[in-house]
């Protein structure tokens, strides 16, 4: 989910949107690498709409489900044109209509598309905000319902950027490495086994 962020600089929607999908499932340096091509030959909605699915797999191989996501992303790009004049739409609701968009791209796009406060909960915000007892959730949208009611506003768009970092180095879903964290003296670590002694 995180090759999206490479992107967010450009505060461009779309290639936002676009790469949020096809992050599911798949590491950051192949989605960043099959977002690049995707884009090389598809930059905009209408481009993207007429592109043939199979066009679509060889440039998004290896990503994960990329047979599925290279159907449905000519069928999302024609709803943005047909529906939003070639825009992405800026609310939870209309995002959740578009194919392979579930809260958490739109989350995504959301907080880093359009600078609107959202928290984007994926692995890493989902185990990490347990660990810290922040909240007791099983499900993403129950986490992220109880971050926002616990979060100023101001820090919820940068809030999966940061756990997602935490994440990939530190705070790992095996064998974390505790005595690393800058959190270390705050976490009651929830859910971490505790090491036998010897």
């Amino acid at each position: 989910m995180d090759a999206p962020v490479k992107l967010m600089s450009q505060k461009d929607p779309f290639r936002i949107l676009v790469s949020a999908v096809l992050s599911t499932r798949t590491q950051d340096p192949v989605t960043a690498a099959a977002s690049a091509r995707l884009f090389s030959t598809a930059s905009d909605p209408r481009a993207l709409s007429r592109l043939d699915p199979a066009r679509i797999r060889n440039l998004i191989y290896p990503v994960g489900f990329y047979r599925t996501k290279a159907d449905l992303l000519p069928e999302l790009a024609r709803l943005l044109v047909e529906r939003w004049c070639g825009d992405v739409p800026r609310t939870m609701t209309e995002l959740l209509e578009l194919p392979g968009v579930g809260r958490k791209v739109a989350n995504i796009v959301l907080s880093h598309g359009y600078d609107l406060p959202a928290i984007a909960v994926d692995t890493h915000v989902q185990r990490i905000s347990n660990r810290l007892d922040l909240v007791r959730t099983n499900r993403p949208e129950e986490t992220e319902l109880g971050l926002m009611a616990i979060l100023p506003r101001r820090f919820w768009k940068d809030m999966n950027q940061l756990l997602v970092a935490l994440g990939q180095t530190v705070c790992r879903p095996r064998q974390p490495l505790c005595p690393q964290c800058p959190l270390e003296r705050l976490c009651p670590r929830r859910g971490v086994p505790h090491e036998k002694s010897k």
